[in-house]
């Protein structure tokens, strides 16, 4: 993708945020079975988006802090499972000047999604969750974005060989264009 020139797709963000969104939601569900698998009996959507479930006061609350804390940092941090990446962020957004509104953007549909299933979200905890949740998210996916784009582009055996003959040829056709100019002077 050449970055030059900004082109409007509408679809491309679409399938952005819906790609977002799911790899979002199956972290989470990774991290839920990995900390909550063992303490509840059952686990259920209440755990995703009721606002209650977030809470400090009981180790299962703590637990689905966790999970959700897990879950932001999973979209930016490099996690190696069998030679797989876990770093949807930096792969579906690429750029740094995009990742704020990408990453609001996904807990902005995760607050509607909590709307719908449990009501207004009225709990201090949950808020500051999800609030750091963005942030961590947000800032660094961001830097990642930007250490990314400021990585030396590889070049091979090939490509530099190319380069050299091609440039040679360029100083070549330089200098002789300069010897014709000088030959018309006098």
């Amino acid at each position: 993708m050449f970055y030059g020139t900004a082109v409007w797709d509408p679809w491309l963000i679409v399938g952005q945020i819906i790609c977002l969104q799911c790899s979002f939601y199956l972290s989470l569900g990774v991290f839920m079975i990995l900390f909550l698998g063992l303490r509840v009996p059952r686990l259920s959507l209440v755990y995703f988006f009721d606002y209650a479930t977030l809470t400090t006061s009981t180790l299962t609350g703590w637990c689905v802090i966790a999970s959700f804390l897990c879950a932001s940092l999973a979209g930016v941090v490099k996690i190696d499972w069998y030679g797989g990446r876990a770093v949807y962020m930096i792969f579906l957004v690429e750029r740094a000047r995009k990742c704020l509104d990408f990453s609001a953007t996904l807990y902005i549909i995760h607050l509607f999604f909590c709307i719908l299933y449990g009501g207004w979200p009225s709990s201090m905890a949950w808020w500051v969750v999800n609030g750091t949740g963005l942030a961590v998210m947000a800032l660094l996916a961001e830097y990642l974005c930007i250490k990314r784009e400021q990585r030396e582009i590889p070049m091979d055996r090939f490509h530099s060989s190319m380069f050299i003959i091609l440039s040679g040829l360029m100083v070549g056709v330089c200098t002789v264009d300069e010897d014709h100019t000088h030959e018309r002077d006098s």
